[in-house]
């Protein structure tokens, strides 16, 4: 189970963005990197092509790139600071059957990472 999933609250905690929160729009699980909205902006240069309508694309283009998942942490819900997850085990019934899950949290941490 990961840590961190899509649609999380993170908290860069290293790198040149340091301090910014987001939300996780991407995971890419393979290389252990997240992209996260509004941290860590790349140019990118695009070639000049065209559309079928004759519109012109390309030129300089600024959007997120991935960061590494170690310098992300979850940000607690409820004192908006960041912190580790816990996982602990809880029971679901679900059409009179019992099963167990396992459920992500986040720890209270007494200091900020």
């Amino acid at each position: 189970m990961a840590n961190i999933k899509k649609d999380d609250l993170v908290q860069v905690i290293s790198g040149k963005d340091s301090g910014k929160q987001g939300r996780v729009i991407e995971v890419i699980p393979a290389e252990n990197r997240v992209v996260v909205e509004g941290v860590n902006y790349v140019t990118k240069h695009v070639k000049v092509g065209q559309t079928q309508r004759g519109t012109k694309t390309g030129g300089i283009e600024t959007h997120e790139a991935p960061i590494h998942v170690s310098n992300v942490a979850i940000v607690d819900p409820e004192s908006k600071k960041p912190t580790r997850v816990g996982f602990r085990n809880e029971t679901v019934t679900k059409d009179g059957v019992e099963k167990t899950v396992r459920v992500r949290y986040a720890k209270k941490s007494g200091k900020d990472l």
